[in-house]
């Protein structure tokens, strides 16, 4: 059984060294870092090889329009040969206000513009004639370095169109804030009905969850975990995810809150315990084993606010 684990690329770089040497020596499946306001994440992941030199090194995800085809692939294929063929591609599309805020693009047509995206990078990895396509073209091609042409390409996926999408196009899907209760009735469906268009089962296919996950006291966690989930509680393709997952209700509520603190509040002890491992060792164990048994391949642990990840990589894997 797998498990992955996603290390903040936020704080002291000494501490995001001792999360991946750790979960290196404990055996974990992959070391993910996420493409945020923080720390680049390929530059963060190259710098950690060395310290971890066994794990799958993992963008968890990068978003697709903060770099061109041509520089993604090429990124790509220099971490992954200087990690010694150890790095898989996250890929999303990101959200409309922080592409166009941070980078000046404009999403259009999300799963159109991410099955064109990814023809594209696997045919500049493989040295092959790039396709033509409505959004991106490039004519891009290595010279005297040959990259690794199979490099894993995972999606991040939350609505059932992209997660049909990765199915059919990409060898995982990387799911954020994905109650268990959503993989089971939503993201195994129709993960399946796109291995189905490509003539493929789910075999093979890997569904890494994030768990937010802390060996803490609950309700230290809990005011950790609301601060994180406050803003994904107004974006809008979070917003649908979470209305599928049967939580309106939050929705409602987070809307008819007057500040940010009864925003946090609006989200349910339900929810939380719903998305979540956190308690003693355990507990933790129990709540990964509640995501695999949901049909998460490869859950992923994730450091909720204002606690210790070490406990918590040290209980999770165990699970």
């Amino acid at each position: 059984m797998k498990t992955s684990v996603l290390i903040p690329t936020t704080g002291d770089i000494a501490l995001v060294r001792e999360h991946a040497a750790l979960a290196d020596q404990l055996g974990y499946d992959s070391v993910n870092c996420s493409h945020i306001a923080a720390r680049d994440s390929f530059t963060t992941l190259a710098g950690l090889a060395h310290l971890a030199p066994s794990v799958t090194l993992a963008t968890a995800v990068a978003p697709i329009h903060h770099r061109s085809p041509a520089s993604m692939a090429q990124t790509a294929a220099t971490v992954d040969d200087l990690s010694g063929g150890r790095f898989r591609l996250g890929l999303g599309t990101g959200h409309r206000a922080t592409m166009a805020g941070w980078h000046g693009q404009d999403i259009g047509n999300p799963v159109a513009e991410m099955r064109e995206y990814v023809a594209l990078v696997r045919a500049l990895l493989a040295g092959a004639e790039p396709p033509a396509g409505l959004r991106w073209n490039s004519s891009f091609a290595f010279n005297g370095f040959k990259a690794r042409a199979d490099i894993p390409v995972y999606l991040a996926g939350l609505s059932p169109a992209m997660l049909r999408l990765a199915g059919e196009i990409a060898d995982g899907v990387v799911l954020w804030a994905c109650p268990a209760s959503y993989v089971a009735d939503v993201v195994t469906r129709e993960v399946a009905a796109g291995r189905a268009r490509a003539g493929l089962g789910l075999a093979g296919f890997d569904i890494c969850a994030a768990v937010p996950s802390a060996v803490a006291d609950p309700a230290v966690a809990q005011v950790g975990i609301r601060a994180e989930l406050h803003r994904y509680f107004g974006l809008p393709f979070y917003r649908a995810m979470f209305a599928q997952a049967g939580y309106e209700a939050d929705i409602a509520a987070y809307d008819a809150a007057a500040d940010v603190a009864d925003q946090r509040a609006a989200i349910s002890n339900a929810f939380i315990d719903d998305l979540c491992a956190i308690g003693e060792p355990e507990d933790v164990a129990a709540g990964v084993a509640r995501y695999r048994s949901a049909g998460a391949t490869n859950p992923m642990i994730t450091n909720i606010t204002g606690t210790d990840l070490r406990p918590t990589l040290r209980a999770a894997v165990s699970a």
